[in-house]
Formats: C-alpha cells, structure tokens, sequence
C-alpha cells in the first residue's frame, strides 16, 4: 500500500519534450495531455483547452523514479529526516515513490507503529509512500513479527535491513510466512562474523590506511545462503544495497536456475570506489562499503545486463554532529534522493558508460517491480508519473540546496551534470523548477 497527503489531480499539457520512456519504447518529440491526472493523449497540435502548459522544450519527459529503499528516520530520529522533508527531497529528486525502512526507533514490527506512519503519511507525504515492516521483533533476529498482521495493516514487505538475520532456521521460516501473506523479503544480506570491527572495504587500500576491512566475502557468503533458502522455499526475495561481484556472480547463476530473486544497487556504488576513502571523508562511509574498480565493474555489468534491475539511494540521513567525527567514529550512511540521477548521468551516461535509456528504466520500471507497485509508464490511460530532465544543466552540489534536513552526501562540493527541472507523482505537479 502507497499513501501520501491529499492533493487535486492536474489537467497539464507537456510540449515540446524529447518522450523517453524505454520500456514502453517511447523515444519521440510529441506532447503529453493530462487530464485530471491521468495521461489522455500523446500526439502534436493536442488542444490545450482548460490545461496548465508546461513548456518541456529542449527537456526529456520520461516516468518518474521508484526508490525501494529509503530511511525516512521517522518515528525516533525526527531531526535527521520527516515524512514530509523525505518525500519533498525526493520529489525534486525526480521520484513518484519511495518505500521507506523500518529500522527506525522503535522499530516498525507492530500494527500499531505501521498504523502511525501510515496516517502520518496521510497528512504529510508529497508523495506517494510505502512502508516495510521488520523481519523479526525489534530487528533482533530473535523472534519473528506478526507478519500477516503487519501485512494486513499495509506493509508493501518485510526486511531487517542494516541487520541481517543470522539464523538460516529463521530466515526459512520468515520465507514460508511470505507467502502466507504474499510479500517480499527484501534482505541485507552480512556475516557479522566476518565483517565485525570493519570501516571499509578489505583491501590494499584499508590496509595502507590501517582501518578494519569488510571483505566482500563477508556480504556474498550470506547472499548465497538466502538465494540457497529462497530456491528451496520456491519464495521470491529481494537483495538490498549488492556490492561484491561474488554477489553478483551468485545472483546471476540462481537466476538462470530460476529463483526468483530481484536486487538492486545504489548509485555510490556505481560511481565510487574504495581509493575515494583516502580523503578520510565520513561521508563516503557506508555499509555494504565502497569496494575495489573491479567490484564496481560487476555491478555495472550487472545493471547493464538486467541481472540487478532496479537503483536504489539507500537514503540515510545522519545528524552534522554524527557525521563530523574521525572516519572510525562516523556511522555508515549517505544521502541521495535529490542527486540519484545527476550522478549517475555525470559518472556513467556522460563518459559513456551506460545508456540514458537503462538509467531511466533502472530507476522507473525496474525499480517499482521490486515491490510490485504499477510501473511509471507515459501510455494513455496511466497516471501520471512524470519527470522533466534537464540534461544541458550542470549545477554544484550544496548543502543550502537541499530540501533533506540532512546534509551527509558523497558529492557535496561537486559539479554535476543533469538536472531534475519538474516532477509529477500521481497526477500532481510535486516539484517544478519551471517558470509559470
């Protein structure tokens, strides 16, 4: 279930946009006619009768994103992030959706906790917002949640997510309770053992900088456990946040055996690798960590290839004092909702890398399968779930220019390139950067 604040559906008429929707097999200059949020016509010399006109010349109008992964710090940690802050950033971070963590304090494992979050969001959400519930009580990996009551009370699925569950009995368990109530597992996927006292990636890099690494082993060991579990299940999961090419190669080989297991990726991931450690920013610190160019390369392959079909923020809003602390002493965590696409068109479009097109189908359409929400699509008779790119804009990267209350990103001070100029999530204008 998706809830957001009450808002009137729009009557908008497009012009002059590049149409980009790749899965769908859209790529033309044509017009867009909304009428009371539902897209109605695509064409030229559509009549603009009654219709607000939004001049999209020189722009690409593509689906809007799907984030499944955000951390929306609410309830318990109010001054890192809100419904209301969380959603506003990603509505001008291009989104129409997001699905937020329930790693929060107290933990999402109770109806009643859900039942709060969801009115909240009621009031508050600019945009459409989904909820997980946790895999086991209090995120402990003890006991499980009462999961068909936490699904009937709304839960999009269920995860554990910064924690995994250690327990293989367990986690059987957790995937035969899927389907009885017909979610997700969507899992963070570590052997404690193997990565406890760990700052960053294991490799040349952690050893010349003496930190304690996390070898990718640490993260694929376990992945391979839960796709073993889920193909002996025949139970669907997700994997969260995949950084190791062991990962990759072990979700790979069970999707061609025909487990049905979905991941994704974020974009720091994409972008950066371990060696950016060396500057000692607390803001490159994340968990899974930065790994090596050749671990970087597998995940690219893997998006390109559809093996990880969705890009995911994994959004992780941290107070300044939290952040402002030696490397050691700093938790894992980075923002991202309002940068996603800028990075990834300034690290991996422009230089060539990947295509616009499996960008934009990564972060729409991929990313919305996940959970099994309705896919952004431009086609008549979809709602509307529109953003407008400006791919010519370069801009700097600014703590004053964020609508998150946290300012703990891997990219402050840079310049990127590609912009998110409007955004409309579910038949509403949530975000405009455009002259009236």
């Amino acid at each position: 279930m998706l809830v957001r604040g009450d808002a009137p559906a729009e009557n908008l008429l497009v012009t002059g946009a590049r149409v980009l929707d790749p899965a769908a097999g859209v790529d033309a200059r044509i017009d867009v006619r909304i009428d009371d949020g539902v897209i109605a016509q695509l064409g030229t010399s559509l009549d603009r009768n009654g219709h607000r006109v939004v001049d999209g010349t020189g722009l690409v109008l593509a689906p809007a994103f799907v984030d499944p992964h955000v951390h929306l710090r609410v309830p318990g940690r109010e001054d890192e992030e809100t419904i209301a802050s969380g959603t506003a950033a990603a509505a001008a971070g291009g989104y129409c959706a997001i699905v937020a963590m329930p790693n929060t304090d107290p933990v999402v494992d109770s109806a009643a906790v859900l039942g709060a979050l969801v009115e909240d969001a009621r009031r508050e959400a600019a945009i459409p917002v989904g909820f997980l519930a946790a895999i086991t009580k209090g995120q402990a990996g003890a006991e499980l949640t009462e999961m068909a009551e936490l699904a009937d009370a709304g839960a999009l699925g269920f995860s554990d997510d910064g924690r995994p569950v250690v327990a293989s009995g367990l986690m059987r368990r957790a995937l035969q309770y899927g389907a009885v109530t017909g979610r997700k597992l969507a899992l963070h996927c570590e052997e404690p053992t193997l990565t406890r006292g760990a700052h960053m990636h294991e490799g040349a890099v952690s050893a010349e900088l003496g930190f304690g690494g996390y070898p990718s082993v640490g993260e694929s060991v376990m992945v391979e456990r839960d796709l073993a579990l889920a193909a002996y299940e025949e139970r669907p999961l997700h994997l969260l946040h995949l950084s190791a090419r062991e990962s990759v190669a072990a979700l790979r080989a069970a999707r061609e055996r025909g487990v049905d297991a979905t991941a994704e990726v974020t974009p720091h991931h994409l972008c950066l690798t371990d060696e950016a450690v060396r500057s000692l920013d607390s803001n490159v610190k994340m968990n899974p960590p930065l790994r090596s160019r050749e671990e970087r390369a597998a995940l690219i392959d893997a998006l390109r290839d559809g093996t990880i079909g969705a890009v995911a923020t994994d959004h992780a809003p941290h107070a300044r004092h939290e952040k402002e602390v030696p490397f050691e002493e700093a938790p894992f965590g980075v923002t991202g909702l309002e940068t996603a696409f800028a990075a990834l068109y300034t690290h991996l479009v422009e230089p060539g890398v990947l295509p616009l097109e499996t960008i934009l189908e990564r972060m729409s359409a991929g990313a919305a399968r996940t959970f099994g929400l309705d896919e952004p699509r431009i086609a008549v008779g979809s709602r509307a779930n529109l953003v407008l790119l400006d791919l010519d804009a370069t801009w700097r990267v600014r703590e004053d220019g964020f609508r998150s209350r946290s300012t703990n990103s891997w990219l402050l001070g840079d310049t990127l390139r590609g912009k998110v100029r409007a955004t409309i999530a579910d038949g509403t204008t949530v975000f405009s950067e455009l002259r009236a």
